[in-house]
Protein backbone atom coordinates (compact mmCIF):
# COMPACT_ATOMS: atom_id res chain seq x y z
CA UNK A 1 0.00 0.00 0.00
CA UNK A 2 1.31 3.30 -0.79
CA UNK A 3 1.53 5.52 2.44
CA UNK A 4 1.89 9.18 0.70
CA UNK A 5 1.90 11.15 4.13
CA UNK A 6 2.10 14.35 2.61
CA UNK A 7 1.34 17.98 4.50
CA UNK A 8 0.33 21.54 3.65
CA UNK A 9 0.83 24.77 5.57
CA UNK A 10 -2.33 25.17 3.87
CA UNK A 11 -4.94 26.27 6.71
CA UNK A 12 -8.02 27.63 5.67
CA UNK A 13 -10.67 25.85 3.26
CA UNK A 14 -10.73 29.09 1.31
CA UNK A 15 -7.19 28.67 -0.12
CA UNK A 16 -8.74 26.46 -2.33
CA UNK A 17 -9.91 29.45 -4.56
CA UNK A 18 -6.02 29.64 -5.75
CA UNK A 19 -6.50 26.73 -7.60
CA UNK A 20 -9.70 27.89 -10.12
CA UNK A 21 -6.67 28.54 -12.44
CA UNK A 22 -5.12 25.90 -12.32
CA UNK A 23 -4.09 24.89 -16.21
CA UNK A 24 -4.38 21.25 -15.56
CA UNK A 25 -7.79 19.73 -14.63
CA UNK A 26 -7.29 17.67 -11.69
CA UNK A 27 -4.82 19.58 -10.25
CA UNK A 28 -4.44 19.83 -6.32
CA UNK A 29 -5.08 23.15 -4.48
CA UNK A 30 -1.65 25.92 -5.72
CA UNK A 31 0.56 25.82 -2.93
CA UNK A 32 -0.20 22.01 -1.76
CA UNK A 33 2.54 19.28 -1.45
CA UNK A 34 1.73 16.34 -4.31
CA UNK A 35 2.53 13.31 -5.49
CA UNK A 36 1.47 13.24 -9.43
CA UNK A 37 2.24 10.51 -11.66
CA UNK A 38 1.09 8.52 -14.62
CA UNK A 39 -0.62 5.47 -14.28
CA UNK A 40 -1.55 4.74 -17.54
CA UNK A 41 -2.11 6.30 -20.88
CA UNK A 42 -4.65 9.14 -19.94
CA UNK A 43 -5.08 7.92 -16.10
CA UNK A 44 -3.10 10.55 -13.79
CA UNK A 45 -2.60 10.51 -10.19
CA UNK A 46 -3.09 12.59 -7.38
CA UNK A 47 -2.58 12.85 -3.81
CA UNK A 48 -2.86 16.23 -1.60
CA UNK A 49 -4.42 17.45 1.94
CA UNK A 50 -7.46 19.58 2.19
CA UNK A 51 -7.57 21.89 5.04
CA UNK A 52 -11.80 21.68 6.04
CA UNK A 53 -13.60 22.87 8.87
CA UNK A 54 -13.30 19.97 11.35
CA UNK A 55 -9.83 19.54 10.25
CA UNK A 56 -7.52 18.22 7.45
CA UNK A 57 -8.49 15.67 5.22
CA UNK A 58 -6.21 14.19 2.61
CA UNK A 59 -7.50 13.37 -1.06
CA UNK A 60 -6.19 10.68 -3.55
CA UNK A 61 -7.62 11.34 -7.22
CA UNK A 62 -7.39 10.00 -10.43
CA UNK A 63 -8.33 11.85 -13.29
CA UNK A 64 -9.14 9.58 -16.42
CA UNK A 65 -8.97 11.46 -19.87
CA UNK A 66 -12.07 9.77 -22.07
CA UNK A 67 -10.62 11.99 -25.12
CA UNK A 68 -7.64 9.15 -25.07
CA UNK A 69 -8.86 6.14 -27.60
CA UNK A 70 -7.08 3.73 -25.05
CA UNK A 71 -8.74 4.50 -22.07
CA UNK A 72 -12.57 3.21 -21.29
CA UNK A 73 -14.34 2.91 -17.41
CA UNK A 74 -17.15 0.55 -16.95
CA UNK A 75 -18.30 -1.14 -13.90
CA UNK A 76 -16.31 -2.99 -11.65
CA UNK A 77 -18.58 -5.89 -10.35
CA UNK A 78 -18.76 -9.25 -8.96
CA UNK A 79 -20.66 -11.21 -11.30
CA UNK A 80 -23.77 -11.05 -9.74
CA UNK A 81 -25.76 -8.13 -8.32
CA UNK A 82 -26.39 -9.53 -4.52
CA UNK A 83 -22.49 -10.39 -4.23
CA UNK A 84 -19.71 -8.19 -2.75
CA UNK A 85 -15.47 -7.95 -2.94
CA UNK A 86 -12.79 -5.70 -2.52
CA UNK A 87 -12.23 -2.86 -4.83
CA UNK A 88 -8.75 -4.87 -5.67
CA UNK A 89 -10.13 -7.73 -6.22
CA UNK A 90 -12.81 -6.74 -8.30
CA UNK A 91 -10.01 -4.69 -10.81
CA UNK A 92 -7.50 -7.08 -11.02
CA UNK A 93 -10.43 -9.48 -11.99
CA UNK A 94 -11.01 -7.46 -15.07
CA UNK A 95 -7.62 -6.28 -15.49
CA UNK A 96 -8.55 -2.76 -14.35
CA UNK A 97 -4.95 0.02 -13.94
CA UNK A 98 -7.15 1.96 -11.52
CA UNK A 99 -10.79 1.87 -9.84
CA UNK A 100 -12.84 3.49 -6.79
CA UNK A 101 -15.45 2.00 -4.86
CA UNK A 102 -19.37 2.50 -6.05
CA UNK A 103 -22.56 2.76 -5.30
CA UNK A 104 -24.04 2.58 -1.43
CA UNK A 105 -25.69 -0.98 -0.39
CA UNK A 106 -28.21 -3.13 1.63
CA UNK A 107 -25.22 -3.31 4.35
CA UNK A 108 -27.24 -4.70 7.46
CA UNK A 109 -30.68 -5.98 8.52
CA UNK A 110 -30.31 -5.23 11.97
CA UNK A 111 -34.07 -4.49 11.63
CA UNK A 112 -35.22 -7.48 10.40
CA UNK A 113 -34.12 -10.12 12.66
CA UNK A 114 -33.58 -13.52 10.50
CA UNK A 115 -33.90 -11.55 7.08
CA UNK A 116 -30.09 -11.98 4.90
CA UNK A 117 -28.91 -9.32 4.24
CA UNK A 118 -28.43 -9.14 0.28
CA UNK A 119 -25.30 -6.71 -0.29
CA UNK A 120 -26.79 -5.70 -3.36
CA UNK A 121 -26.54 -2.06 -4.33
CA UNK A 122 -29.47 0.98 -4.08
CA UNK A 123 -29.15 2.69 -7.65
CA UNK A 124 -29.25 1.62 -11.23
CA UNK A 125 -26.37 -0.86 -12.55
CA UNK A 126 -25.05 -1.12 -15.96
CA UNK A 127 -22.37 -3.06 -17.28
CA UNK A 128 -20.53 -3.23 -20.62
CA UNK A 129 -23.70 -2.08 -21.96
CA UNK A 130 -26.01 -4.17 -20.65
CA UNK A 131 -28.82 -3.21 -18.07
CA UNK A 132 -28.12 -5.29 -13.91
CA UNK A 133 -30.62 -3.95 -11.75
CA UNK A 134 -33.07 -0.86 -11.28
CA UNK A 135 -33.13 1.56 -8.28
CA UNK A 136 -35.14 0.67 -4.81
CA UNK A 137 -37.47 3.42 -3.54
CA UNK A 138 -36.03 6.22 -1.71
CA UNK A 139 -37.24 5.26 1.45
CA UNK A 140 -35.31 2.32 0.86
CA UNK A 141 -31.93 3.10 0.54
CA UNK A 142 -28.55 2.56 2.50
CA UNK A 143 -26.60 6.00 3.24
CA UNK A 144 -26.71 9.73 4.42
CA UNK A 145 -29.89 12.25 3.26
CA UNK A 146 -30.66 12.38 -0.10
CA UNK A 147 -30.08 16.40 -1.16
CA UNK A 148 -33.95 17.59 -2.16
CA UNK A 149 -34.57 17.04 -5.26
CA UNK A 150 -32.42 13.92 -5.97
CA UNK A 151 -33.46 10.40 -6.03
CA UNK A 152 -32.44 6.79 -5.88
CA UNK A 153 -33.04 7.15 -9.75
CA UNK A 154 -30.00 9.18 -10.21
CA UNK A 155 -26.62 7.94 -12.12
CA UNK A 156 -23.13 8.69 -13.24
CA UNK A 157 -22.55 7.05 -16.52
CA UNK A 158 -20.76 7.31 -19.81
CA UNK A 159 -22.14 6.69 -23.00
CA UNK A 160 -21.39 4.95 -25.87
CA UNK A 161 -20.21 8.76 -27.24
CA UNK A 162 -17.26 7.99 -24.77
CA UNK A 163 -19.12 11.09 -22.55
CA UNK A 164 -19.21 11.34 -18.92
CA UNK A 165 -22.62 12.56 -17.42
CA UNK A 166 -25.03 12.43 -14.69
CA UNK A 167 -28.70 11.66 -15.12
CA UNK A 168 -31.60 9.60 -14.06
CA UNK A 169 -32.64 6.13 -14.68
CA UNK A 170 -36.04 4.40 -14.26
CA UNK A 171 -37.29 0.99 -14.98
CA UNK A 172 -40.00 0.46 -17.91
CA UNK A 173 -41.03 -3.24 -17.63
CA UNK A 174 -44.26 -5.70 -17.72
CA UNK A 175 -45.32 -8.86 -17.28
CA UNK A 176 -48.33 -9.87 -19.32
CA UNK A 177 -50.46 -12.53 -19.08
CA UNK A 178 -53.70 -13.92 -21.18
CA UNK A 179 -55.82 -11.63 -18.73
CA UNK A 180 -53.98 -8.57 -17.55
CA UNK A 181 -51.20 -6.43 -18.16
CA UNK A 182 -49.04 -5.56 -15.16
CA UNK A 183 -45.83 -3.14 -14.81
CA UNK A 184 -42.88 -4.48 -13.02
CA UNK A 185 -41.90 -2.09 -10.12
CA UNK A 186 -38.40 -3.37 -9.71
CA UNK A 187 -35.44 -5.49 -11.27
CA UNK A 188 -32.60 -7.45 -9.20
CA UNK A 189 -33.45 -5.02 -6.70
CA UNK A 190 -33.10 -5.57 -2.80
CA UNK A 191 -36.74 -3.50 -1.92
CA UNK A 192 -39.56 -3.69 -4.28
CA UNK A 193 -42.63 -0.96 -3.89
CA UNK A 194 -45.33 -1.70 -1.84
CA UNK A 195 -47.77 -3.69 -3.98
CA UNK A 196 -45.72 -4.67 -6.63
CA UNK A 197 -44.27 -7.82 -8.68
CA UNK A 198 -40.61 -7.54 -8.94
CA UNK A 199 -38.51 -9.23 -11.44
CA UNK A 200 -34.74 -11.45 -10.54
CA UNK A 201 -32.70 -12.62 -13.51
CA UNK A 202 -29.65 -15.21 -13.25
CA UNK A 203 -28.14 -11.50 -12.27
CA UNK A 204 -29.48 -11.34 -8.84
CA UNK A 205 -27.45 -14.01 -7.50
CA UNK A 206 -28.55 -16.86 -4.92
CA UNK A 207 -28.93 -14.48 -1.55
CA UNK A 208 -32.68 -14.79 -0.65
CA UNK A 209 -35.14 -12.50 -2.19
CA UNK A 210 -37.16 -12.02 0.89
CA UNK A 211 -35.49 -9.11 2.00
CA UNK A 212 -37.52 -7.64 -1.68
CA UNK A 213 -40.57 -7.68 0.31
CA UNK A 214 -39.50 -6.05 3.90
CA UNK A 215 -39.90 -2.32 4.47
CA UNK A 216 -41.75 -0.13 2.89
CA UNK A 217 -41.51 3.07 0.46
CA UNK A 218 -40.74 5.55 2.97
CA UNK A 219 -39.54 3.55 5.89
CA UNK A 220 -36.82 0.83 5.38
CA UNK A 221 -37.27 -0.55 9.24
CA UNK A 222 -40.97 -1.18 8.50
CA UNK A 223 -41.78 -5.02 9.27
CA UNK A 224 -41.67 -7.57 6.39
CA UNK A 225 -44.96 -7.92 4.12
CA UNK A 226 -46.70 -11.29 5.32
CA UNK A 227 -48.80 -10.82 1.79
CA UNK A 228 -45.97 -12.31 -0.62
CA UNK A 229 -46.05 -14.82 -3.26
CA UNK A 230 -43.68 -15.71 -5.99
CA UNK A 231 -43.79 -17.57 -9.18
CA UNK A 232 -41.54 -18.94 -11.59
CA UNK A 233 -41.02 -18.03 -15.37
CA UNK A 234 -39.12 -20.51 -18.16
CA UNK A 235 -39.51 -20.57 -21.80
CA UNK A 236 -42.73 -17.93 -21.49
CA UNK A 237 -44.44 -20.13 -19.09
CA UNK A 238 -45.49 -20.72 -15.57
CA UNK A 239 -42.94 -23.60 -13.99
CA UNK A 240 -43.24 -22.85 -10.24
CA UNK A 241 -44.86 -20.77 -7.60
CA UNK A 242 -44.83 -20.40 -3.80
CA UNK A 243 -46.46 -18.71 -1.11
CA UNK A 244 -42.83 -16.65 -0.12
CA UNK A 245 -39.71 -15.79 -1.62
CA UNK A 246 -37.09 -18.01 -2.22
CA UNK A 247 -33.74 -17.98 -2.93
CA UNK A 248 -30.94 -20.02 -4.11
CA UNK A 249 -29.70 -19.46 -7.75
CA UNK A 250 -31.50 -18.61 -11.18
CA UNK A 251 -31.04 -20.25 -14.60
CA UNK A 252 -30.17 -18.91 -17.04
CA UNK A 253 -33.31 -17.70 -19.10
CA UNK A 254 -35.12 -18.14 -16.60
CA UNK A 255 -37.23 -15.29 -14.45
CA UNK A 256 -38.42 -15.08 -11.05
CA UNK A 257 -41.00 -12.47 -10.41
CA UNK A 258 -41.68 -11.84 -6.35
CA UNK A 259 -44.82 -9.97 -5.54
CA UNK A 260 -45.98 -7.90 -2.53
CA UNK A 261 -49.39 -6.94 -0.98
CA UNK A 262 -51.60 -6.36 -4.95
CA UNK A 263 -48.37 -7.66 -6.61
CA UNK A 264 -49.00 -10.72 -4.49
CA UNK A 265 -52.53 -11.03 -5.56
CA UNK A 266 -51.88 -10.90 -9.15
CA UNK A 267 -49.51 -13.42 -9.20
CA UNK A 268 -51.72 -16.00 -6.96
CA UNK A 269 -54.13 -16.17 -10.38
CA UNK A 270 -51.25 -17.57 -12.70
CA UNK A 271 -51.82 -21.46 -12.40
CA UNK A 272 -48.83 -24.00 -13.92
CA UNK A 273 -48.18 -23.70 -17.82
CA UNK A 274 -49.46 -19.95 -18.31
CA UNK A 275 -48.19 -17.62 -20.32
CA UNK A 276 -46.42 -14.70 -19.53
CA UNK A 277 -44.49 -12.86 -21.16
CA UNK A 278 -41.89 -10.35 -19.36
CA UNK A 279 -40.12 -7.20 -21.22
CA UNK A 280 -37.95 -4.92 -19.22
CA UNK A 281 -35.21 -2.11 -19.87
CA UNK A 282 -33.37 1.16 -18.06
CA UNK A 283 -34.66 4.80 -19.69
CA UNK A 284 -32.93 7.65 -19.16
CA UNK A 285 -34.76 11.18 -18.09
CA UNK A 286 -31.94 12.93 -20.16
CA UNK A 287 -29.38 11.24 -22.57
CA UNK A 288 -30.66 10.10 -25.66
CA UNK A 289 -27.52 8.48 -25.79
CA UNK A 290 -27.04 4.60 -24.88
CA UNK A 291 -25.17 4.26 -21.33
CA UNK A 292 -21.93 1.75 -21.78
CA UNK A 293 -21.31 2.00 -17.90
CA UNK A 294 -23.53 3.65 -15.14
CA UNK A 295 -23.41 3.12 -11.10
CA UNK A 296 -25.75 4.99 -8.41
CA UNK A 297 -24.91 7.32 -6.14
CA UNK A 298 -26.58 11.14 -5.90
CA UNK A 299 -25.44 14.50 -7.38
CA UNK A 300 -24.01 17.24 -5.21
CA UNK A 301 -22.81 19.99 -7.98
CA UNK A 302 -24.92 20.65 -11.40
CA UNK A 303 -23.56 23.34 -13.87
CA UNK A 304 -20.47 24.29 -11.63
CA UNK A 305 -23.14 25.01 -8.61
CA UNK A 306 -23.64 23.12 -5.31
CA UNK A 307 -27.12 21.54 -4.82
CA UNK A 308 -28.90 23.36 -2.29
CA UNK A 309 -29.46 21.67 1.02
CA UNK A 310 -26.31 19.83 0.86
CA UNK A 311 -25.11 18.85 4.42
CA UNK A 312 -23.03 20.94 5.76
CA UNK A 313 -22.49 19.77 9.00
CA UNK A 314 -21.62 15.71 9.12
CA UNK A 315 -17.57 14.87 7.85
CA UNK A 316 -16.61 11.98 6.87
CA UNK A 317 -14.50 9.98 4.88
CA UNK A 318 -15.65 10.14 1.58
CA UNK A 319 -15.64 8.96 -2.27
CA UNK A 320 -16.67 11.27 -5.00
CA UNK A 321 -16.80 11.53 -8.69
CA UNK A 322 -16.32 14.35 -10.87
CA UNK A 323 -17.21 15.52 -14.69
CA UNK A 324 -14.87 18.21 -16.29
CA UNK A 325 -14.30 19.00 -19.80
CA UNK A 326 -17.97 18.65 -21.07
CA UNK A 327 -18.11 15.15 -20.27
CA UNK A 328 -14.41 14.26 -21.27
CA UNK A 329 -12.58 14.00 -18.40
CA UNK A 330 -13.52 11.82 -15.56
CA UNK A 331 -12.24 12.83 -11.71
CA UNK A 332 -12.19 10.10 -8.92
CA UNK A 333 -11.72 11.02 -5.56
CA UNK A 334 -10.99 9.32 -2.16
CA UNK A 335 -10.23 10.59 0.89
CA UNK A 336 -7.99 8.79 3.25
CA UNK A 337 -9.29 7.18 6.19
CA UNK A 338 -5.81 7.18 8.36
CA UNK A 339 -6.75 8.57 12.22
CA UNK A 340 -5.23 11.66 11.35
CA UNK A 341 -7.52 12.28 8.03
CA UNK A 342 -10.63 10.28 9.70
CA UNK A 343 -12.61 13.78 10.48
CA UNK A 344 -13.12 13.79 6.38
CA UNK A 345 -15.14 16.17 4.57
CA UNK A 346 -18.74 17.18 4.88
CA UNK A 347 -20.75 16.53 1.65
CA UNK A 348 -21.15 20.30 1.16
CA UNK A 349 -16.93 20.72 0.93
CA UNK A 350 -17.48 17.64 -1.46
CA UNK A 351 -18.98 19.89 -3.77
CA UNK A 352 -16.51 22.27 -3.27
CA UNK A 353 -13.62 20.25 -3.60
CA UNK A 354 -14.67 18.24 -6.37
CA UNK A 355 -15.32 22.01 -8.26
CA UNK A 356 -12.25 23.42 -7.23
CA UNK A 357 -10.48 20.04 -9.19
CA UNK A 358 -12.29 21.56 -12.22
CA UNK A 359 -15.50 19.43 -12.58
CA UNK A 360 -18.61 21.01 -13.50
CA UNK A 361 -21.04 18.02 -12.35
CA UNK A 362 -20.33 15.84 -9.17
CA UNK A 363 -21.43 12.82 -7.98
CA UNK A 364 -21.13 11.02 -4.77
CA UNK A 365 -20.67 7.32 -4.44
CA UNK A 366 -20.29 5.42 -0.69
CA UNK A 367 -18.23 6.29 2.15
CA UNK A 368 -16.78 5.60 5.19
CA UNK A 369 -15.44 2.23 5.43
CA UNK A 370 -16.09 1.55 1.76
CA UNK A 371 -13.92 4.62 0.50
CA UNK A 372 -10.97 2.74 -1.39
CA UNK A 373 -9.47 4.18 -4.56
CA UNK A 374 -6.73 1.54 -6.47
CA UNK A 375 -3.97 2.24 -9.13
CA UNK A 376 -1.56 -0.31 -10.78
CA UNK A 377 2.26 1.18 -9.77
CA UNK A 378 4.47 1.84 -12.65
CA UNK A 379 5.34 -1.81 -14.17
CA UNK A 380 3.08 -3.89 -11.41
CA UNK A 381 1.04 -6.68 -12.64
CA UNK A 382 -1.92 -5.80 -10.05
CA UNK A 383 -2.99 -2.88 -8.06
CA UNK A 384 -2.60 -1.60 -4.97
CA UNK A 385 -4.70 0.53 -2.43
CA UNK A 386 -3.59 4.16 -2.45
CA UNK A 387 -5.79 5.21 0.39
CA UNK A 388 -5.95 3.86 4.27
CA UNK A 389 -9.79 2.55 4.40
CA UNK A 390 -11.25 3.56 7.88
CA UNK A 391 -11.82 0.30 8.97
CA UNK A 392 -8.07 -0.77 8.56
CA UNK A 393 -8.57 -3.77 5.09
CA UNK A 394 -10.56 -3.31 2.25
CA UNK A 395 -14.71 -3.34 2.58
CA UNK A 396 -16.05 -5.71 0.22
CA UNK A 397 -18.42 -4.09 -2.13
CA UNK A 398 -21.55 -4.52 -4.46
CA UNK A 399 -19.46 -2.51 -7.54
CA UNK A 400 -16.98 -0.07 -8.31
CA UNK A 401 -15.70 2.26 -11.25
CA UNK A 402 -13.10 0.60 -12.91
CA UNK A 403 -10.57 2.43 -15.23
CA UNK A 404 -8.96 0.50 -18.09
CA UNK A 405 -6.14 1.60 -20.17
CA UNK A 406 -4.67 0.14 -23.23
CA UNK A 407 -0.92 0.70 -23.93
Amino acid sequence: MKRGRLRTALTVFAAWSALAGAALVGAPPAGAAQDTGRIAPGVEYTEFDIPAAKGVAHAHVLSVDLRDPRVRVDLLHPGAVAARAAVSRLADSRGAVAGVNGDFFNITETQHPGVEATGASVGPAIASGFPLKSGVPDGQRFGPALPPGTSTKDVLGVGVDRRARIDSLALDGSMRTAEARLPLGGLNQYALPVGSVGAFTALWGSVSRVRATCGTDTDRAAPCSADTHEVTIKDGRVVASAGTPGSGPIASGTTVLVGREAGAQQLRKLSLGDHVRIRHRLVAAASWVPYRFVVGGYPVLRGGEPLAGLDDATSAVRTAAGIADGGRRLLLLALDGAPEFRTGLTIAEVATAMRQLGSVDAFSLDGGGSTTLVAREPGAAAVSVRNHPSGGAERPVPNGIGVFSRP
